[in-house]
């Protein structure tokens, strides 16, 4: 039974933001990133995520298909994609070509995880779509064509090439109801992002099983919960790292764009009580603390949840201590 559920059941992966530092550039981001990915996948990790963003002095993501590149390029197993590429800012043959070559590249290591929502602000999803008609009410239509340019039996004269025959995998993602029931119509894997979005998560994930139907991709429902996992040697030292992770947030929260900041001392000199509430409320589903709080927690969460994989995000400012988090991670989940 899926609420029966343990730890050591459950694949284990990374959505990597990469979040630009307060005090270093993207370079130093994306020098991170591949350090990270080359010890998950020593760690057992079963894939490493991007996801697209836009407009965002924070966050390095936005080049998602080259980002994903230089990580595939850099490692040797993992399964490298999106997590997910914002289809409504992309016409779906480009998408089916980009990750068609990938795939050539990188053969079988390449997940094209899918979102209807633009990753950025009204003003800059205008600017990506120009005087394009594209909203997540096609979002449905452009998965279908994208999903029947990467099969072996594209219709029509239009072809991606490279891409047609590759049967990249698709992923939808969603922090709502949408995507979960199509994804279920569609018999395709689904991840939600319960790392920034936790409202919808329980209701999603029965919405998705609930309507699953069997594919060439699929045979069964396959989910994924994206959670915040922030884990080190003690809990005192979790909390003070986590500071980073809160004080992104509060950025979100008061619609600012500051890279991600070094911990401090005492949250209360940074954010009102109403704030607080705020950032705490969309970090639901966040697991921090050290190795046995981490697997209490996190045991809990899968027992409720019955996912099939844990896909987890940290915003921790420095890079060694990311990787030790990640290292503690993957050392609960194997003795869970």
């Amino acid at each position: 039974m899926e609420n029966q559920k343990k730890l050591k059941d459950i694949e284990l992966s990374v959505l990597d933001l990469v979040a630009v530092l307060k005090g270093h550039d993207a370079s130093y981001s994306f020098q991170n990133s591949l350090e990270l990915a080359q010890n998950v996948e020593k760690f057992g990790y079963k894939r490493f995520w991007f996801a697209e963003h836009h407009n965002s002095p924070s966050i390095a993501s936005s080049a998602t298909s080259l980002l994903i590149s230089h990580i595939a390029q850099g490692t040797e197993k993992i399964r490298v994609g999106s997590g997910g590429v914002m289809l409504p800012n992309h016409v779906p043959l480009v998408i089916a070509e980009q990750f068609g070559t990938l795939d050539a590249l990188y053969p079988g290591r390449i997940d094209l995880g899918l979102g209807r929502a633009p990753g950025t602000d009204p003003i800059t999803a205008q600017a990506l779509r120009r005087n394009l008609q594209g909203s997540g009410e096609d979002f449905p239509q452009d998965v279908l064509e994208l999903q029947q340019y990467l099969s072996d039996n594209p219709n029509g004269h239009v072809h991606a090439y490279p891409g047609e025959g590759s049967n990249v995998p698709l992923y939808l993602l969603g922090s709502s109801l949408f995507s979960a029931r199509l994804a279920g119509m569609l018999g395709l894997p689904y991840a939600f992002a319960s790392h920034f979005a936790p409202t919808y998560l329980q209701e999603a994930l029965r919405m998705y099983r609930d309507s699953f139907q069997p594919s060439e991709q699929l045979k069964e429902p396959y989910t994924i919960a994206c959670v915040n996992v922030i884990a080190a040697d003690t809990n005192e030292e979790a909390q003070k790292t986590a500071t980073s992770l809160y004080l992104y947030f509060l950025n979100v929260v008061r619609g600012a764009k500051n890279q991600l900041q070094p911990p401090v001392e005492d949250l209360d000199n940074y954010w009102s009580e109403s704030e607080k509430r705020a950032v705490m409320q969309s970090l639901h589903y966040s697991f921090i603390g050290d190795q046995h709080a981490i697997a209490h927690d996190l045991g809990k969460f899968v027992a409720e949840t019955g996912v099939d994989e844990i896909m987890a995000c940290s915003h921790i400012y420095d890079p060694k201590a990311r990787v030790r988090s990640y290292e503690i991670l993957s050392s609960t989940m194997k003795e869970g």
